[in-house]
């Protein structure tokens, strides 16, 4: 909990709206119920998940197939109960909205959050962190919930985050580095705001990157020279994202223009809006880290592993608020973690480096 007693947190809302007079009626209940019947196969474990009695679900059900005017759930005798085709697809749509906002929501409601703290009586020191979105950022933010320094997270692409450090409007800027080969260019793309002589790296993880396909990958789709394939659509990273810069640069490797990439300029905003994109069917492969792949079921197709960091200026490292830091990021439950997670290694988590050792 934070030093005030309260923690912000925003989520999204679906609301069936009749007419411009009313406020229309609210799909929470109906969505959480059909997420625990497609996850439990039956009506009887949905209700104790929910916590609602069956008699009351049932009337959630029948009440929204009216208002729809289609059969949300299709019962097999002997075989349970299973989502009907627009049930499932509802339950995709909120799948995808959520992929698509939460690092957004979580992002304004941290900002929110410490803006309320800092007129406070107790309020204490805090640190701005600007980061390209990821899931060690993430688990971070859950770690630091309840602890002090506060950190405020806003999400920015790398060059957004390392163009903030640079300004003094932040002070960590999360960005990531491909191993090998794109290093060298991608190295080049955050020069102008990278600077040796003023800056210190802390690592982050180290994490896969690669290629998102559906189960069982039917289209054969094995690299990133597939991509121009008049039968494949793809989905991107949103304008500006070092993950799209990495697949600029892929493809100029092979010598493919992106004109040639069907859906390149179809983008999301984070690897989970990409994981869900493919999932639901709108497109057959994406680019994200492992993680997001195997949360949704997917197959994954390595193409780099990226070193994730945390640029600081030197001169704020022994401040006590980044010394707190440190000592969470170096601390056995942040690291495990981060090591659990599909696709990541926190080996050298809460490493100090230079940038020339970092990058030789």
């Amino acid at each position: 909990m934070s030093a005030g007693g309260f923690r912000i947190a925003l989520r999204p809302g679906w609301w069936l709206m009749h007419d411009e007079r009313h406020d229309g009626v609210p799909l929470q209940e109906v969505l959480a119920l059909l997420s625990a019947i497609d996850a439990v196969g039956h009506i009887a474990g949905a209700c104790r998940a929910c916590g609602v009695s069956y008699r009351h679900a049932w009337g959630i059900l029948r009440h929204f197939e009216t208002v729809f005017g289609t059969p949300l759930l299709v019962t097999r005798r002997r075989q349970g109960t299973e989502l009907s085709p627009f049930a499932q697809r509802l339950l995709w749509a909120n799948r995808r909205i959520e992929a698509r906002l939460m690092p957004m929501l979580d992002s304004l409601a941290s900002e929110l959050q410490e803006d309320l703290e800092r007129l406070l009586p107790e309020s204490g020191p805090h640190l701005r962190l600007h980061a390209s979105h990821g899931f060690a950022v993430e688990a971070l933010m859950q770690h630091m919930s309840d602890r002090r320094p506060g950190l405020e997270l806003r999400y920015r692409t790398g060059t957004e985050a390392l163009a903030s450090l640079d300004a003094g409007e932040c002070d960590l800027a999360g960005f990531q580095v491909p191993q090998g080969d794109f290093e060298p260019a991608m190295l080049r793309h955050y020069s102008q705001w990278l600077n040796p002589s003023e800056h210190l790296l802390i690592h982050l993880a180290v994490r896969n990157t690669g290629l998102f396909v559906t189960a069982g990958n039917p289209k054969k789709i094995h690299g990133v020279a597939d991509l121009a394939r008049a039968d494949v659509r793809f989905v991107n990273r949103q304008i500006g994202s070092s993950t799209r810069h990495l697949v600029e640069l892929m493809l100029k490797q092979l010598g493919i223009p992106v004109t040639r990439v069907h859906g390149y300029e179809n983008s999301e905003f984070t690897h989970m809006a990409v994981a869900a994109h493919i999932a639901s069917g709108m497109a057959d492969a994406g680019i994200g880290v492992e993680t997001a792949a195997h949360r949704f079921g997917l197959d994954f197709i390595l193409l780099a592993r990226e070193r994730y960091f945390f640029a600081i200026r030197k001169t704020a490292l022994e401040q006590p608020a980044m010394q707190a830091l440190l000592a969470i990021m170096r601390g056995a439950d942040y690291k495990g973690y981060v090591g659990q997670l599909v696709g990541y290694d926190a080996t050298e988590t809460g490493r100090i480096q230079t940038v020339s050792e970092a990058f030789g």
